[in-house]
């Protein structure tokens, strides 16, 4: 009788084991996402300015003004890490911050969704 009980107990926390797992996962997977599209954003937005696309148009204003949202101000075309001067600056700026801004994401991301994933 011992021995049934002792099992069923560890059912039970196996199965809330199991069902935190479960949720982890599920939270990281959500966090990736979210990082992912806010790389995305930015490394569109840095080729929306590259190939001089129509800023007028809705969908490329969107991608512009999502890439300034996830820029954090650190990686701004206009202000961040690093400042280019001369002919094409405002590409190269948008290439250079917002392209490191991608790869900060992804990285920062990656490390914290390894850490909830159990």
């Amino acid at each position: 009788m011992a021995d049934k009980a002792d099992k069923t107990d560890k059912d039970k926390k196996s199965g809330l084991g199991s069902k935190a797992s479960v949720v982890r996962t599920r939270i990281a997977q959500i966090l990736w996402l979210l990082v992912v599209v806010a790389a995305l954003f930015l490394a569109a937005g840095a080729l929306c300015v590259a190939f001089d696309l129509n800023q007028k148009n809705a969908l490329v204003d969107f991608v512009i003004n999502g890439a300034n949202v996830f820029d954090l101000g650190v990686f701004s075309r206009k202000d961040g890490i690093k400042q280019f001067a001369g002919g094409n600056a405002d590409v190269k700026n948008a290439l250079f911050n917002w392209g490191l801004g991608a790869i900060a994401w992804l990285v920062v991301g990656k490390i914290v969704e390894r850490v909830i994933r159990p």
